[in-house]
């Protein structure tokens, strides 16, 4: 059994199974502690702790899976804790019977396990990324290195694609075929409907599996006309977050404007609020917005797509953290770091996709983290019933609209003439 992030694990699984656990030490020194005294004197347990910070200069071990004989696999954004799974709101898929997916995160899985064991001052150059414009560290088989300054992958081996720099987007990913059947679920069907997995950072990708941003454009952009994108997410930013230098991001908002305009598709986008909401998030939605005021604004478009944008806020989001602080009462009730809608996930129409990855530039190029999608219509039509409950429940709140912009009628302009 593999478990893959923060970890709190029974006892009873640790006595007589295999077990390897890969974990980031966490924004706490004790994020570690269970784990480690779990797999001491233990010699069918084994932890390794990964600092991908060591390896992109910044970043987490943020992908929540967990791997059981092979041929069963959680994805998701619960991390392994009771607070995740008491007093957050979290959404993930549980695959069980499918060892063509579980191979393949195994694979993924023992990319990270390698890296926890190699010097990374021996594996990393710092490049000037020329998709980002940024100085950055990166492995030095990254495709944002040179390729004629590029070493050989310790890892197996990933697409490559000559003449170009970065990871642009494949042109066939690789698809499997597997029945998945949902039991109890009145659209389940046991057909065969193309499903993949997505990795990132991209550097940790193999085969011809898709990077993780791509499999999030493509889920987008795989609306019907006139249909409907349902996004969840808890944090939204049009940039990075933890970069030395700061990166503007455009890859989600370009494809949710894109719809909008091309599909007359109509976008709902669900975003957390809670006590460590990023406050220039706001910002960056309030632009989202503005795509419903240029849909419109000619007479050459004919644009009836339209954005709509709401935050979630659980009960008692700001009542998180110590009840005394400095002697003090605070009126905090619940733990830290909880009540919030933590999940990741976007669905159309037709495809559904399933993550852990907030939507932010970092979790894309320097966070590890690991995506589901599929096209199985009960499965997307699951996400969409799941989406929609908390769309309409009195939990979500719409942002402030924007407002037009206010021009000055055409007869009080004055003409500026040169002389």
């Amino acid at each position: 059994m593999y478990f893959l992030n923060k970890v709190q694990v029974p006892s009873y699984l640790l006595n007589s199974i295999f077990n390897r656990i890969l974990q980031h030490s966490g924004v706490y020194p004790d994020y570690t502690k269970e784990s480690s005294s779990l797999a001491s004197g233990r010699p069918n347990v084994e932890n390794m702790t990964l600092l991908l910070s060591k390896w992109w200069g910044s970043g987490i071990v943020h992908a929540k899976v967990w791997i059981s004989d092979r041929k069963d696999v959680y994805i998701g954004s619960a991390n392994n804790d009771w607070k995740s799974l008491t007093q957050v709101k979290e959404l993930g898929i549980y695959l069980v019977g499918c060892p063509k997916v579980a191979e393949e995160v195994e694979v993924y899985f023992d990319n990270l396990w390698k890296l926890s064991s190699l010097n990374s001052s021996q594996y990393t150059e710092t490049v000037w990324d020329q998709q980002w414009q940024i100085n950055r560290q990166v492995p030095c088989w990254s495709h944002f290195v040179n390729s004629k300054q590029r070493c050989r992958s310790p890892l197996p081996d990933y697409v490559k694609i000559p003449h170009v720099a970065g990871y642009p987007a494949l042109s066939g990913p690789y698809m499997f075929k597997t029945p998945l059947r949902t039991p109890g679920y009145l659209n389940s069907t046991p057909h065969h409907h193309s499903s993949y997995l997505s990795f990132a950072p991209p550097e940790l990708s193999f085969g011809k599996f898709q990077a993780d941003e791509q499999a999030w454009v493509d889920t987008i952009k795989s609306v019907g006309d006139g249909g409907i994108v349902r996004i969840n997410t808890m944090d939204w930013l049009g940039q990075s977050q933890y970069m030395k230098q700061t990166v503007y991001w455009a890859s989600l908002s370009s494809a949710i404007s894109e719809v909008i305009f091309s599909k007359q598709a109509t976008v709902k986008l669900l975003v957390a609020y809670w006590a460590h909401f990023i406050n220039s998030t706001d910002q960056y939605l309030k632009s989202l917005l503005y795509s419903n005021i240029l849909c419109t604004s000619s007479t050459y478009n004919k644009c009836v797509g339209k954005i709509e944008i709401k935050y979630y806020k659980v009960p008692g989001f700001n009542m998180t953290g110590p009840s005394i602080l400095n002697g003090t009462t605070t009126g905090n009730i619940y733990p830290g770091y909880t009540r919030v809608n933590h999940g990741k996930y976007v669905v159309s129409d037709v495809r559904a996709h399933i993550g852990t990855s907030n939507l932010i530039w970092d979790y894309f190029y320097s966070t590890s983290g690991v995506s589901f999608g599929t096209y199985n219509p009960a499965i997307v039509s699951q996400l969409q019933e799941v989406f929609d409950a908390d769309w309409y429940s009195p939990y979500a709140v719409p942002i402030e609209p924007l407002k037009e912009a206010q021009f000055t009628p055409a007869d009080t302009i004055c003409e500026v003439s040169p002389s």
